[in-house]
C-alpha cells in the first residue's frame, strides 16, 4: 500500500518484519487451505498468461506455475525488498515467473492482457479508493469474459472472527480494512464494471474471516 504522499508501505508496515512474512502468513491464516482451494478455480490454458496482483514472495504464482505448467505468470509488487524474496524462490524451484515492481493502480500492461488475474491479502491494505482504481485497472487489463480471483478478509462470521480481526486492523489500519470486514468488496468489484460475482467459500483462521471471490468482466 501507498502513503498519502505517494510513498511505500510494506506488507507488515514495517520494513524490519518482511522477513517473518511467510511464516507469520502461514501459520495465522490457513495460508496452504485458501491457495490451494484459489488455484483449483483458476482456468488457465496452455499458452495464456496470468497476473499475480501483490505478489508477495510468490508463494500463489508458484502454486498456479505447478498446476499450469504450458502458462505464462507474472508478479507484480511494489515492495522491493519482497520482490528480493520473491525472486529467491522463484530461482529456487527454476520457475519461469516474471516479476516486476510497480502499483496496482497503475499497471504498466496493455488491454486485454491476461485470462486471469489473483490476488491474495492484498486489497484490505487499500483505501477504498484505491481499491476501486486497482479494480478499473485489473479490468482494463483482463481479457473479455475472464476473472479476477481475489482471497482477503471477508465479513465477520461471528463474534470471535470479529474479535480477531482487530489484530489486523491494528496493524493495517481501521480505514482500508472496514470494507474488507463488512463484506463489501463484492459492492466495490460491481460499481467497477465486473459482472457475476460469487463469494466462492470462506475461511476462520486465528486472525479473521478469508473470503475467495471470484468476478468476471463481460465479453
Amino acid at each position: 500500500m501507498t502513503k498519502m504522499d505517494g510513498s511505500f508501505i510494506p506488507a507488515l508496515k514495517f520494513h524490519r518484519l518482511t522477513s517473518l512474512y511467510d511464516p507469520l502468513v502461514r501459520w495465522t491464516t490457513r495460508e496452504n487451505t485458501f491457495k490451494r482451494f484459489l488455484v483449483k478455480q483458476v482456468q488457465l490454458s496452455p499458452n495464456q498468461w496470468g497476473l499475480d496482483l501483490a505478489c508477495g514472495t510468490a508463494t500463489l504464482a508458484l502454486l498456479i506455475r505447478k498446476t499450469y505448467p504450458q502458462s505464462y505468470i507474472v508478479g507484480i509488487d511494489g515492495d522491493a525488498k519482497i520482490l528480493r524474496m520473491a525472486l529467491r524462490k522463484v530461482s529456487e524451484f527454476n520457475a519461469n515467473i516474471s516479476l516486476l515492481r510497480g502499483l496496482s493502480f497503475e499497471l504498466p500492461y496493455p488491454n486485454d492482457s491476461f485470462s486471469a488475474v489473483f490476488s491474495t491479502l492484498f486489497f484490505h491494505h487499500l483505501t477504498r479508493e484505491n481499491k476501486q482504481r486497482t479494480m478499473h485497472e485489473v479490468l482494463r487489463v483482463l481479457q473479455p469474459g475472464a476473472a479476477l480471483y481475489i482471497a482477503d478478509w471477508g465479513k465477520a462470521q461471528n463474534l470471535l472472527m470479529r474479535t480477531a480481526f482487530l489484530a489486523v486492523q491494528l496493524l493495517d489500519g481501521f480505514e482500508n480494512t472496514t470494507d474488507n470486514v463488512r463484506g463489501l468488496l463484492p459492492d466495490l468489484l460491481a460499481d467497477s464494471g465486473f459482472i457475476q460475482i460469487h463469494e466462492l467459500h470462506h475461511y476462520m483462521t486465528l486472525l479473521g474471516t478469508i473470503s475467495v471471490y471470484k468476478a468476471l468482466k463481460a465479453k
